[in-house]
């Protein structure tokens, strides 16, 4: 038994306050806590579409395959906006496993064979609806079919990186590495590193 069995939430009232490249809303909710008291409270929430990103990793080089590409609220936070991150992306109405294959050829040139799931992750459940869903594939050199550097149509600017998995986890401690989809990928392969081959 939780102390949560006898908390309740109803939606009293709900405002768009943005609908561009996501949906901002605003909400009123009478919250009932374990306590059995209600109280109003207003929360702001970001409607984002399901995601997914993928760890490409070539056991025989021990290198993952990442990639650059700039994020503003890096940037406008005072980190670098060029950010070393997996390749990811929305999934455009596509099934996850689907949604990350086209992904991965997009941004990194890499066809991916033998796709495995790991997990799925709210990333900031507080105030963004996304859920990403992370994967992880075994590449070689064989299997980059292309360039990469994402779509022009959607003026992507991306740059591919193979990176030793152990040089990776250590862009974490120093600080080069900073995208958190990115982070649980990379210590998940570090805990997992003998299952990947």
């Amino acid at each position: 038994m939780s102390k949560f069995d006898k908390a309740s939430v109803e939606i009293v009232g709900e405002k768009t306050l943005s609908d561009g490249w996501t949906r901002l809303s605003t909400y009123d909710i009478d919250y009932t806590d374990s306590e059995g008291e209600t109280h109003r409270l207003k929360r702001e929430i970001y409607h984002r579409t399901p995601a997914a990103c993928i760890l490409l990793y070539d056991p025989k080089r021990e290198t993952v395959v990442l990639v650059r590409q700039f994020r503003l609220p890096a940037h406008l936070t005072g980190f670098p906006g060029w950010m070393i991150e997996v390749p990811a992306g929305l999934l455009d109405g596509d099934h996850p496993e689907e949604a990350i294959r086209r992904e991965a050829i997009e941004e990194t040139g890499f066809r991916v064979r033998d796709v495995r799931f790991l997990f799925k992750i709210f990333t900031s459940p507080g105030s963004v609806t996304e859920i990403i869903h992370f994967f992880a594939a075994i590449v070689d050199t064989t299997d980059r079919v292309a360039a990469g550097g994402g779509l022009a149509d959607e003026h992507e600017d991306i740059e591919v990186l193979e990176v030793r998995l152990n040089d990776a986890v250590a862009m974490i401690e120093s600080g080069e590495i900073y995208d958190a989809k990115t982070v649980m990928l990379l210590q998940w392969a570090a805990l997992n590193r003998a299952s990947l081959k």
